[in-house]
């Protein structure tokens, strides 16, 4: 599959831009196989305005409970990584939202992700809206969501 590296919404007022690492580490967890478990970690990257350049994804840790048709992601490991690019960059480089990946062609988010999507983004410190990925076999669903639960489904842009 060719994922692709620039997504906006459907205003190009917001634009997302994904590194070529971080498309490999999607790349890397699509659940070909029937015997693949889901996959997902954080995602990091830097701001800029309403756009966003994504640096990088953790992958799952062993704390991680994988199943064929779920992901719950621990907090051990993630945050650490996440601490540490934080530092690092300066303040540069933060969290921007989770990824998980999905056994069907074309992902859509179930009701425990938008759930968790939702909750998730009244977390939110800064309040701007959460980055939502999901890595399907054959496209990715990329979605910003508020904290009111309510999204800006991305797509992709040459």
């Amino acid at each position: 599959m060719q994922l692709m590296n620039s997504w906006s919404t459907k205003d190009h007022k917001t634009l997302l831009h994904f590194s070529d690492v971080t498309l490999k580490i999607f790349d890397q967890y699509i659940q070909r196989n029937e015997s693949d478990n889901e996959a997902g970690g954080l995602i990091l990257g830097s701001v800029h305005g309403p756009h966003m350049i994504i640096e990088q994804a953790t992958t799952p840790t062993s704390q991680d409970k994988r199943f064929r048709c779920l992901f719950e992601r621990m907090p051990f490991g993630h945050e650490a990584i996440a601490l540490a690019q934080w530092t690092t960059s300066q303040g540069t480089i933060r969290y921007l939202g989770e990824w998980h990946t999905h056994p069907e062609d074309h992902p859509h988010p179930s009701n425990i992700d938008r759930t968790e999507w939702k909750c998730l983004a009244a977390k939110r410190l800064d309040k701007r809206p959460m980055l939502a990925v999901i890595i399907g076999r054959k496209s990715l669903y990329v979605e910003l969501v508020q904290s009111s639960g309510q999204g800006s489904i991305l797509i992709p842009t040459e």
